[in-house]
């Protein structure tokens, strides 16, 4: 749920890129930071091992325009790729409004998709949360690799809930604007919902 603060006329969301090791998590955030108006976001924390995965979680606020008279402000995390970092992909998906799940279009990371997913499910559900009705959009990332799965075949293992889907080349930007664009619609929609009841 957004934390809304009445008084200070503002909402807060919180965005969380989820997905396996290397798959491109940080890739997405980075390029949302770089292109993103300097006025409008926060610093990029990063906390990274020597081999550039993400140890704990990648992050940084940004201001979003308005809703119904409130500044709209969201917040980018993403959640360790490797399983072994499990409590923390939990403890990042604690209130979190969306997900976008980015999925390793390569062949060989086939498995660690569909178990990265199953991952993802589980750890909402320890939150009280079902995938099935909760804001989330799924990216097809790496689409320029040489050995890739067919988009159908991705969409068929991990998209289950007929969630807005991109491909992605996010090294390059592509697919990246699209998948924040389709995840922050979700999130405000459901912002107002709540604002007007």
């Amino acid at each position: 749920m957004p934390s809304i603060d009445v008084k200070a006329r503002q909402i807060n969301c919180k965005l969380v890129y989820y997905g396996t090791g290397l798959g491109g998590k940080t890739t997405n955030l980075r390029h949302i930071h770089k292109k993103t108006n300097p006025k409008q976001r926060g610093k990029l924390v990063s906390l990274e091992t020597e081999s550039e995965r993400t140890l704990f979680f990648d992050f940084f606020p940004m201001a979003a325009g308005k809703v119904m008279d409130f500044d709209l402000r969201f917040s980018f995390f993403t959640v360790p790729g490797q399983s072994f970092y499990n409590l923390t992909r939990r403890t990042i998906l604690k209130d979190a409004d969306g997900v976008v799940f980015v999925a390793d279009s390569q062949v060989d990371r086939e498995e660690a998709n569909i178990d990265s997913m199953l991952n993802l499910e589980e750890n909402l559900r320890e939150h009280k949360v079902e995938l099935a009705k909760f804001p989330h959009v799924v990216q097809y990332n790496k689409r320029d690799m040489e050995e890739v799965i067919a988009v159908e075949e991705m969409r068929r293992e991990l998209n289950k809930y007929g969630a807005p889907d991109f491909e992605a080349i996010a090294v390059e930007g592509e697919g990246v604007f699209e998948s924040l664009r389709a995840i922050v619609k979700q999130v405000t929609d459901r912002v107002k919902l709540q604002l007007q009841r």
